[in-house]
């Protein structure tokens, strides 16, 4: 069971910025193939981290204020936030791996 949220920009500041615990944001949109390959991944990491890590989606499409504040050029890009600020960012599709090396230690 996926435990993700849809992050909006009127949500960011408080699903975000205000978070108690770290955020993995994974920017995506509908078109974009490597985006649909790590999707089941990312929900993966949603449901085992829950309580601990919370992961929100932005599809580029639909929010493009968010992803042109964060200079979004390409998808997937995950970025990590701890206290309200960026701790981690990454372009492309990753491994299980790769993704959870991103926050692992900031948890």
């Amino acid at each position: 069971m996926s435990e993700y949220i849809n992050v909006t920009n009127v949500s960011f500041e408080t699903e975000v910025l205000k978070s108690p615990v770290p955020v993995l944001l994974d920017f995506w949109a509908p078109w974009c193939g490597p985006c649909r390959m790590i999707g089941p991944v990312i929900e993966q990491l949603a449901g085992e981290y829950s309580g601990r890590l919370k992961v929100g989606k932005i599809n580029i499409d639909e929010e493009a204020e968010i992803s042109s504040r964060h200079g979004i050029v390409s998808v997937p890009t995950l970025i990590v936030y701890k206290d309200g600020v960026i701790a981690n960012q990454t372009a492309g599709a990753l491994p299980k791996q790769g993704i959870e090396a991103l926050f692992k230690d900031l948890l």
